[in-house]
């Protein structure tokens, strides 16, 4: 069986070195709590329920909202989730780099975690947890948008009368650059947009695990477009660079994609609209992984990504990003285009 620690003392414990010794942001937090906290320290619970509540209302508003016992993946790209805590059971998902869950237990040298929709067991070793995990969440949080009905107008200006740069589905997340009150204004691609504050709902977050759904391809796709892609995802998280190609140094959108099929001996031009006359066009509809998906304003086009399965593209987003994966509909497509006839 594997040990609990979900036990007051250790999360209060945690809680209260939190509160001495992190970063600013944590520390505005103290002065409204303090009653809190020490009402809880002189009434220690030893149930799970109540020192789940108590450390929902201490981390309310910050990246560790969620989390009791938080840990992060410390790896440099993926660590593999498993059924069981067993080295030959059956991958369930991925953590992926700096992402966090909420460990359950442990078992030997393996912790039971919980990460987004992903539950399992991951090697212990390779997790921050305790004070460092807490001290880095604070570090990797991002401030996001998260859109709470049917679909949201990104307008170009803090106006209902504006022009619009696109429309996003419920439950996107944008990065926000400014809470403005009624407005929040937030990246799309390096252009700055505007959401009515009353449909999103701000919030701190950290990344969570990859479904094995998420991480693996459909059925019937060729090897060719699966090494594309396996190739362009391997330069996730490196930088954007406007009028860049180098995947290595920093490539912008269009140059990220001429950067992946030049490797492949396809030459494509250094421009989304252009890429967007380039192969065969199809319908959003019917594209595969490796195929690109164009987005702009209307028919405008101003920016391009690679499908690479299961709703999600890669792209080279913008300089507070760098090159991400997103899922296909974080804005609207406005065309497709298919570059490998097979």
């Amino acid at each position: 069986m594997y040990k609990r620690y979900k036990a007051a003392g250790v999360v209060l414990g945690a809680i209260f070195m939190a509160m001495v010794g992190m970063n600013a942001q944590a520390a505005q937090l103290s002065e409204d709590l303090n009653v809190g906290i020490a009402s809880t320290f002189d009434q220690t619970t030893n149930t799970e329920e109540e020192t789940q509540a108590t450390a929902e209302v201490v981390w309310t508003g910050t990246p560790l909202e969620g989390y009791v016992n938080i840990g992060i993946a410390n790896v440099e790209d993926n660590l593999n989730i498993r059924e069981s805590a067993d080295e030959g059971s059956d991958l369930v998902g991925k953590l992926r780099k700096n992402a966090a869950c909420e460990v359950l237990g442990y078992e030997g040298e393996w912790a039971h975690i919980q990460s987004g929709e992903v539950e399992g067991y991951v090697k212990a070793p390779y997790l921050y947890t305790g004070q460092e995990a807490i001290d880095l969440a604070f570090q990797l949080g991002q401030t996001v948008a998260k859109v709470t009905t049917d679909a949201l107008y990104v307008r170009m200006e803090p106006s209902t009368e504006a022009d619009y740069w696109t429309m996003v589905p419920n439950g996107e997340e944008l990065t926000v650059i400014e809470d403005m009150g009624d407005w929040v204004k937030v990246d799309i691609d390096g252009e700055e947009g505007y959401v009515a504050a009353e449909y999103v709902e701000v919030t701190d977050e950290l990344d969570t695990a990859l479904t094995i759904t998420e991480a693996l391809y459909g059925e019937g796709v060729t090897d060719i477009r699966v090494e594309i892609c396996e190739f362009a995802k391997q330069y996730v998280g490196n930088r954007y660079v406007w009028g860049g190609t180098s995947l290595t140094n920093g490539a912008d959108c269009s140059g990220f994609t001429l950067a992946v099929y030049r490797n492949y001996g396809i030459s494509l031009p250094h421009s989304s609209r252009a890429q967007a006359n380039c192969g065969t066009k199809i319908s959003v509809s019917e594209v595969q992984p490796g195929d690109l998906i164009f987005y702009g304003s209307g028919k405008s086009i101003n920016h391009v990504a690679m499908y690479i399965g299961n709703g999600q593209v890669v792209h080279a987003s913008n300089s507070r990003t760098g090159i991400i994966i997103s899922n296909m509909y974080y804005r609207s497509p406005v065309s497709a285009a298919r570059i490998i006839n097979d």
